[in-house]
């Protein structure tokens, strides 16, 4: 008699362009890893039989049975409800009130459990990142917007409906703050997302007060986040300032968290987070001087480690603690 122990868990990251996927040991030691494309045609209807069919293919390539599987762990973009798995809106891909959890589950007979996917790299950098396995983290991803995922007690905040740790969409600017694709206006992702650095940039372009950024523009046609940043690294004045401008607002957001939380770190990632000690320095001053000085005492800022792998390492997180939990 053949006795099977089930040792392997499954990380999915679903993004707009392509989905992660990782086939993950217990104890966090990475398997395989790959990528396929997401297929958003007809509002994304074909893309939990994509991922099971790529799974599949890959258990026999690697010929791993099916029965060694823990199970599945989501991230997927978007509102979800946790306690069911559906996707409430994910504008990305064309989802709303999608079944994800259980179509998956309906697939491939293995038990699924889905999250947002910034909650979910939050449990990936907890687990192998930057967060050592804090009981109190803040997870910060600044990219085309602003993510957060925030651990309290060593578990994901969800929330009622599943919106909580949505802070990019803390308002920021009260008065004449830039639309947000939330529908709003002044969200700290109009800010401090790469598009809201390069947004503000241009404003200061278009209103004369930054000419090495201009003379950028002139000579590519657009300018980055690195633009910025390389340029105040050479000593630019408006770089500098407008740097220190985003990374004040951006410190105090994050103080005003850490109230609530205590976290012992908060761990940036995101492409902006490639600027590196140029980003954390003045934001590190500026928290310290937002923050509440005893929670500022016990919270280290600090840069994201697993860069895309943190949503196939929390997807394998979250099943581990969902199982446990049970």
């Amino acid at each position: 008699m053949t006795i099977v122990t089930k040792d392997l868990l499954i990380g999915i990251d679903i993004g707009g362009t392509t989905v992660k996927n990782a086939i993950i040991g217990v104890e966090g030691k990475m398997i395989a890893k790959w990528e396929i494309e997401t297929n958003i045609n007809n509002q994304g209807a074909s893309v939990p039989n994509d991922i099971w069919q790529s799974i599949r293919d890959r258990l026999e390539e690697l010929k791993i049975g099916k029965d060694r599987i823990v199970g599945m762990g989501v991230g997927a973009p978007g509102f979800i409800e946790p306690d069911t798995g559906v996707v409430a809106i994910a504008v990305n891909i064309g989802w709303r009130d999608f079944e994800l959890k259980e179509i998956l589950e309906k697939l491939s007979g293995i038990p699924v459990f889905v999250d947002n996917d910034a909650n979910i790299a939050a449990l990936g950098e907890n687990w192998k990142g930057s967060g050592n396995q804090v009981e109190n983290m803040l997870a910060v991803t600044l990219g085309t917007g602003v993510g957060g995922g925030i651990i309290a007690n060593s578990h994901i905040v969800t929330g009622t409906n599943g919106t909580g740790a949505e802070i990019g969409h803390m308002t920021v600017v009260t008065e004449g703050g830039a639309p947000c694709n939330c529908g709003r206006t002044g969200c700290l992702e109009t800010v401090a997302s790469a598009t809201g650095i390069v947004r503000q940039a241009n404003e200061w372009i278009d209103a004369g007060n930054a000419p090495g950024l201009k003379q950028i523009k002139q000579e590519s046609g657009s300018i980055t986040t690195k633009d910025i940043f390389d340029l105040a690294r050479e000593g630019d004045q408006p770089a500098n300032k407008l740097i220190q401008s985003i990374t004040d607002q951006l410190g105090l957001a994050l103080a005003n968290i850490a109230v609530t939380i205590n976290p012992a770190k908060i761990v940036i990632g995101g492409g902006v987070s490639k600027a590196g000690e140029q980003l954390l320095t003045p934001l590190k001053k500026a928290f310290d001087r937002y923050a509440l000085p005893r929670i500022n005492e016990a919270c280290d800022i600090v840069i994201a480690q697993l860069g895309n792998d943190a949503g196939v390492y929390g997807g394998a997180y979250l099943v581990l603690q969902q199982v446990n939990s049970n």
